[in-house]
């Protein structure tokens, strides 16, 4: 990295962690019911940093912020480094890719429908091959319903996300490579706090400051990558191009020139 490139990521990463922290003070939500994984609006603020001066200043800008909000809240950094910093680093650097690359619009779509095809399908094997059987075997019988609701709410925030990005790149072609970005960037990223944190739980105890828990059952996995992506996607495809739009107007210089397909 250039020099420059730094100072954009420190500066992001700056922006990143204060208005996380600020919005956790005044909005301290966590997952439902198991907690840990906080309500994070501010997921546009890498997101706009990453279309503006490239993927990797929007990853490592969203590795730096989330790293040190993430101990200002629970004091956890192997949490943080494993679970958070990766997450959001290959998120957002898949978005700031995708946004910046001359890729076809049907490829793209395509491309994105198989991302979307392959995480719901994998989370229904998940749920019907290990999630449920061990459920029953524990005699946990009521927890079934919750995690099929789970699945079925999923598949339909993924459908539903997916149908609204497409149209606002039909409507606005400049934005088509950015809403297939975030939706693909937010499915990895999601992916990845969703099982880490759950595997982390096998083996250490999760801050109580955000919930805590231990051991905690597989199903939990596909509670957090549903929350994640549920509760960050509208921010990402909604208030990303007017942000940007507006970045762009002020200074454009900042539009940022798309390298060709390969």
């Amino acid at each position: 990295m250039k020099p420059l490139e730094i100072a954009e990521s420190a500066v992001c990463g700056a922006l990143y962690a204060v208005t996380g922290y600020i919005i956790y003070l005044f909005l301290p939500i966590v997952t439902p019911g198991i907690g840990i994984v906080r309500f994070w609006p501010n997921v546009v603020v890498p997101a706009v940093f990453a279309v503006l001066f490239g993927p990797l200043v929007g990853g490592f800008g969203a590795a730096i912020g989330i790293f040190i909000s993430d101990i200002l809240i629970h004091g956890d950094p192997l949490l943080s480094l494993s679970a958070g910093v990766t997450a959001n680093f290959l998120g957002f650097y898949l978005l700031g890719y995708i946004s910046r690359k001359n890729i076809d619009w049907t490829k793209l779509i395509a491309v994105s429908s198989i991302g979307c095809l392959t995480v719901s399908v994998g989370s229904l094997v998940t749920v019907s091959y290990v999630t449920i059987p061990l459920i029953v075997d524990n005699g946990l019988t009521d927890q079934i319903n919750v995690t099929v609701n789970g699945l079925n709410l999923f598949t339909t925030i993924i459908v539903a996300t997916f149908i609204v990005a497409v149209a606002i790149g039909y409507l606005w072609p400049e934005w088509r490579n950015y809403e297939l970005g975030s939706v693909l960037g937010l499915l990895v990223g999601s992916t990845i706090i969703g099982l880490v944190v759950w595997a982390y739980s096998q083996i250490f105890i999760l801050p109580a400051a955000v919930g805590g828990g231990f051991q905690l059952p597989f199903y939990a996995a596909l509670i957090w990558l549903v929350w994640v992506f549920a509760t960050e996607i509208p921010f990402l495809i909604l208030l990303g191009p007017p942000i940007l739009k507006a970045c762009q107007r002020a200074l454009p210089s900042l539009a940022p020139r798309r390298a060709e397909s390969k």
